[in-house]
């Protein structure tokens, strides 16, 4: 049994839990070191849409052993990291019109 990590994204199941019949991507935020059943967890996460995206935060409980995982999620920082400004190519200058 290898509990989640933060960033994990598993795909939950009714084999996780009964309340799951309908299954559906989770992305790990934090797992809880709450005392339940052997084998049982609350992860604290994020629903994901089919491309990817947070549509809900949630706190689930379920059997760790229920868990499929997926991937690692995408690192944020390097999506969202600062791209050095490009360099503009040299811009034509104007000519001066001149009124006759």
């Amino acid at each position: 049994m290898v509990l989640p990590r933060s960033g994990d994204v598993i795909h939950v199941t009714k084999a996780a839990s009964v309340q799951f019949a309908s299954p559906m991507l989770f992305r790990v935020i934090r797992v809880h070191d709450w005392p339940t059943y052997e084998g049982w967890v609350w992860l604290d996460g994020y629903e994901l849409n089919s491309a990817g995206d947070a549509v809900e935060r949630r706190s689930i409980f379920v059997q760790v052993n229920g868990l499929r995982p997926v991937g690692k999620a995408p690192d944020p920082r390097a999506r969202n990291a600062r791209q050095p400004a490009a360099r503009p190519a040299a811009m034509p200058t104007r000519t001066a019109r001149t009124h006759r």
